[in-house]
């Protein structure tokens, strides 16, 4: 399955850690972590709008300037 590793196995484990953390523990676990990967999406989102936001607005930027005619320097000949 998983490199080697059967679902008896994985069983076990689970077993293991339901003994050794609880089940309130491990349901305010699974909450933490669940909140920890919404705010970084929500992060992630942000940034990837401000971005958008960022390239439309230098899409629309006109920039004014003069050319000027640079003379090649004198050589030593």
């Amino acid at each position: 399955m998983l490199g080697g590793i059967s679902i008896w196995q994985l069983l076990i484990v689970l077993a293991i850690v339901v003994l050794l953390f609880g089940t309130k523990r491990l349901k305010s676990v699974g909450s933490d972590l669940g909140s920890a990967i919404k705010g970084f999406r929500k992060a992630v989102g942000e940034d990837e709008k401000t971005a958008v936001d960022n390239q439309s607005t230098m899409h629309n930027t006109t920039i004014d300037g003069t050319a000027k005619k640079v003379e090649k320097p004198a050589t030593k000949e």
